[in-house]
């Protein structure tokens, strides 16, 4: 099995596989491929490769001074369980360009430990974080529960 690598060259990242793992998540299940394009095009991108394929993807939506937050964060699922979520996780930590930031943040249902693993943890003070969602997100939300 070769090597896998991390990059932060969008140029690598293939679209289309990224828009349909996306596409099939529990956080945005349908998005279109507009959107996924628009969110790659405004966030710092990671893809993780095996060779010439993409086996993983996570994004920071960061002003790459004082704030991050994560989101999409996807392994293949045949290289799930190698610890490439974590990886790649690790790599925007501990990446020069994210030196100094003052607060990560991230939302998940499901992978807590992998983020607690790397220092994060519920909100100290979730009384002060409001959150404004579109109509139809709140009513996937919603339904969730």
């Amino acid at each position: 099995m070769s090597e896998i690598v991390l990059s932060d060259d969008k140029a690598r990242l293939d679209v289309a596989r990224v828009h349909g793992w996306l596409a099939s998540s529990y956080w945005s299940p349908g998005i279109e491929r507009e959107k996924v394009e628009r969110a790659i095009a405004g966030s710092h991108c990671l893809g993780a490769f095996r060779g010439d394929e993409q086996i993983g993807f996570a994004r920071m939506i960061t002003d790459h001074a004082t704030f991050a937050w994560l989101a999409d964060v996807w392994v293949d699922e045949p290289a799930r369980g190698e610890g490439l979520g974590r990886r790649m996780v690790g790599w925007f930590l501990h990446h020069p360009q994210f030196e100094g930031i003052r607060r990560f943040a991230l939302v998940t249902r499901d992978a807590h430990d992998v983020y607690a693993a790397q220092g994060f943890h519920p909100l100290l003070r979730p009384d002060r974080y409001m959150e404004r969602l579109a109509p139809g997100f709140a009513d996937m939300l919603q339904s969730e529960s």
